[in-house]
């Protein structure tokens, strides 16, 4: 999915339980401003869910105001978030879901569009409130932030919950190594070597190679699905070409490198223009919402600017 968050499941179903709905739909409290961004809900004064509008604005987002507090907010909460957003997850009755599927609406593509608010015409489709984190990441942006976030202190989620880990596959790689670096506000993740670098709210993915006097600023590298060894990496540099990794001597800020991309020595890449969207694929470059992304597998020569 393109969501982060962290929920107890078996408290979402047993909500569903409790109020004998025969959906019921993960819901995020959220203010005027983000409202807009997300299919909105209206609803009853038990819950129940009446009225969907996708993405609204104006005077149609102003209608789907609702009183938060019936979900379970206090009325200063209520008073600051007065829209509710769907999370894109339901618990359905086993015999209700397959009669949606295979009778009433066969043809249908998209729960959230179409089953949903259909259902909701004649069957109970309850609200269940999720007021804590979550953040939808899938747009550039949201996706950018999002990551920047994990490394503040203290983040706003936390992947170090003893209580409820989050866990990812295992690739057994060495762990990062980091030599006479200024770090700050970052997470480096296994098998990255660093030397002489200074990386500043940041994420530095596997098996990064970031040289030296490289300057890494509100930036993710999103590192390497291989290493390439050092007599390989000077073959490359003595023949003008460029190794996986971060050139010395480059600045990154404000930009995404994505997997397995070479950038060069000396390249500045801060989008100095001020750009919001540009296309540059046979370049290895697009910007979107103003940050820049190295796309996978490109080769930015030494001495770019962008």
């Amino acid at each position: 999915g393109d969501h982060l968050y962290r929920m107890d499941y078996m408290k979402f179903v047993q909500k569903h339980r409790e109020t004998g709905s025969d959906i019921t739909v993960a819901a995020i409290p959220c203010d005027e401003k983000r409202a807009g961004d997300f299919g909105l809900m209206k609803i009853d004064d038990t819950g129940r869910i009446n009225d969907f509008a996708e993405k609204p604005k104006g005077d149609a987002l102003e209608q789907m105001k609702v009183d938060t507090t019936i979900l379970g907010l206090t009325a200063e909460e209520a008073k600051e978030k007065p829209y509710i957003a769907s999370m894109g997850i339901y618990v359905f009755k086993k015999d209700v879901l397959l009669d949606l599927l295979n009778e009433k609406m066969p043809t249908a593509n998209d729960f959230g569009s179409e089953i949903i608010p259909s259902a909701a015409e004649d069957l109970r489709v309850q609200a269940y409130l999720f007021n804590d984190y979550w953040e939808d990441i899938g747009t550039m942006k949201s996706f950018f932030e999002a990551n920047l976030a994990l490394a503040q202190h203290p983040p706003r989620f936390e992947f170090y919950d003893a209580l409820n880990p989050i866990f990812t596959s295992p690739r057994f790689l060495p762990p990062a190594k980091v030599q006479n670096c200024q770090v700050t506000d970052a997470i480096i993740s296994h098998g990255a070597v660093l030397e002489d670098c200074h990386v500043e709210n940041a994420i530095v993915g596997l098996r990064s190679r970031v040289g030296k006097g490289v300057r890494i600023v509100d930036a993710m590298l999103m590192g390497a699905d291989y290493y390439e060894s050092e007599d390989v990496r000077q073959k490359l540099l003595e023949c003008g070409e460029v190794p996986i990794g971060i050139g010395d001597n480059t600045v990154i800020q404000n930009a995404i490198c994505d997997k397995n991309c070479r950038v060069g020595k000396n390249c500045v890449i801060v989008n100095q223009a001020g750009v919001e969207e540009a296309n540059y694929e046979e370049d290895g470059i697009y910007i979107r919402s103003g940050i820049v992304t190295v796309l996978a597998d490109a080769t930015i020569p030494d001495g770019t600017v962008i």
